[in-house]
């Protein structure tokens, strides 16, 4: 049960490729219409997912306090968050933790070319890094999806709100516009600090329910 789940709760829905590097379609890139920040109710434990990714990944997790930071959006920045989205939900395919580590919870970059919804998080956040965006304004974010389920996203927080990057869909919605209940993120000045978003509610199962 708990395998046919997390399969359905971290299936993805492939748009299209990224987008090319040409006049033509940096003519076409518009940034968004601006909208407001998801707000923090309080401290929230961490997910034992993140926890678990941290005892291998000591780089992405051992960090001092950082100042916040939101992106300030400019053309350029929109088009290379656009592309990363693309790339990654392109490039890595959609396969549960169980079918490839053999355990039902592991958040892991996707090396193997697999993973599910939380590994393409994990991947756009590195990839949006190591490209120059500042860390703390990549938030590794939880929430519920329209059935109820938990389901892991990557929230980029920028100086025109908070805008959500999906493995479900090359689109990039506005935090409000997804149709999700957020429940939890990382706070911009620590990765390992988490915040509750909104009302109480908890996801079922992956990004996996830490009450």
């Amino acid at each position: 049960m708990h395998f046919l789940a997390k399969l359905v709760l971290c299936s993805t829905l492939i748009a299209g490729p990224a987008l090319a590097s040409s006049p033509a379609n940096t003519a076409r890139i518009s940034l968004p219409k601006p909208t407001t920040m998801a707000l923090a109710t309080s401290d929230a434990k961490a997910p034992w997912g993140w926890t678990d990714f941290c005892t291998r990944h000591a780089d992405e997790c051992t960090l001092p306090d950082l100042p916040i930071v939101s992106i300030a959006l400019t053309t350029e920045r929109w088009k290379l968050i656009q592309e990363i989205n693309s790339s990654v939900n392109a490039s890595v395919h959609e396969a549960t933790d169980q079918e490839i580590y053999g355990v039902p919870e592991r958040w892991e970059f996707p090396t193997s070319g697999s993973g599910d919804c939380e590994d393409f998080a994990l991947e756009k956040r590195k990839q949006l890094i190591n490209a120059g965006l500042p860390r703390q304004s990549l938030l590794m974010t939880v929430v519920t999806d329209e059935n109820g389920f938990g389901h892991a996203i990557l929230t980029v927080r920028t100086t025109n709100g908070d805008f959500e990057l999906d493995n479900r869909t090359d689109r990039i919605l506005a935090w409000e516009a997804t149709g999700y209940g957020f429940v939890k993120q990382q706070a911009q000045d620590n990765p390992n600090h988490w915040v509750r978003l909104g009302g109480p509610t908890a996801p079922l199962m992956t990004a996996t329910a830490q009450k």
